[in-house]
């Protein structure tokens, strides 16, 4: 089979492709640039030109910590304003990166949620499936009332294809880098469970709410919900995943959502070395 249709071909100008993945994908390594734009490229590919980029104030970058130097690009407040208007774009908040922020510690989490999409990519070009840089929008927010807002790492599109028929998939990303609570960690099932249910109410002399759940607004059908989970040793990704299902089974809602849509979580070092599609 062919790879899949969204990867970024050669013939595209690279620094057009460059500026549109940071605008996406918010930050990126130079090495996840090259696995996002040029896989399997040899590395120099991808050395120069974010470089003239920064001469031209569109890019900047932050090295990372006890990392070897490594960069993490990002955005300006001027790249940020030229990729408003790109296609690929419509519709995505520009989010420029400062050099303050850059060195915030909210970075390896935003790099942490790029890999696990990078683990999708690979596996999806070896399998010829379609999933390429655009099909994966960090930060997906949606209302949920009283100001009240669900906020998904990231969303994923993801579709199988075969010779004769084409599936399209849908999953809302939660990336657990081991940084909070276990038990915070699965109450965020609760939150997908409310949002699978909140329909908007109207409010005064305004037009009647479109009925049923506000979901349906952007999804033919209620996306999956997956947990990635990196940055602890195995029996305490074990013992996270234990909690999730707990939560699935014991709180109605959850049980509800269960259900409803499929849940599911993994480990993102295998997700890296035996693909999404292995056998659990």
């Amino acid at each position: 089979m062919t790879a899949a249709p969204h990867t970024p071909g050669p013939d595209e100008p690279l620094p057009h492709q460059l500026l549109s993945a940071l605008a996406q994908h918010r930050m990126a390594t130079t090495g996840q640039l090259r696995d996002l734009l040029r896989p399997g490229a040899a590395r120099q590919t991808l050395s120069t030109p974010p470089n003239n980029l920064r001469h031209q104030s569109l890019v900047g970058y932050t090295v990372l910590p006890r990392s070897n130097r490594t960069r993490a690009w990002y955005l300006t407040r001027e790249g940020a304003r030229l990729t408003r208007g790109f296609p690929a774009l419509r519709g995505r908040p520009p989010y420029p990166i400062t050099s303050a922020t850059a060195a915030s510690p909210k970075t390896p989490h935003t790099l942490t949620v790029l890999r696990t999409h990078l683990a999708f990519s690979k596996d999806a070009r070896r399998q010829g499936h379609e999933h390429g840089p655009f099909d994966w929008t960090p930060e997906v927010a949606h209302n949920r009332g009283d100001g009240d807002r669900l906020i998904a790492d990231a969303l994923m599109h993801y579709t199988p294809t075969d010779n004769e028929h084409r599936l399209k998939l849908r999953a809302f990303v939660e990336v657990d880098r081991t940084t909070m609570s276990s038990e915070r960690l699965a109450a965020k099932l609760i939150e997908y469970a409310r949002l699978l249910t909140y329909e908007a109410q109207p409010a005064g002399r305004r037009k009647p709410a479109p009925a049923g759940p506000v979901w349906l607004r952007w999804y033919p059908l209620y996306p999956r919900v997956l947990f990635v989970l990196t940055g602890a040793g195995r029996r305490t990704l074990a013992n996270r995943t234990a909690d999730l299902r707990s939560m699935a089974e014991v709180h109605p809602a959850v049980a509800e959502l269960a259900r409803h849509t499929p849940l599911g979580a993994a480990v993102l070092e295998d997700l890296e070395e035996h693909g999404p599609t292995a056998p659990p």
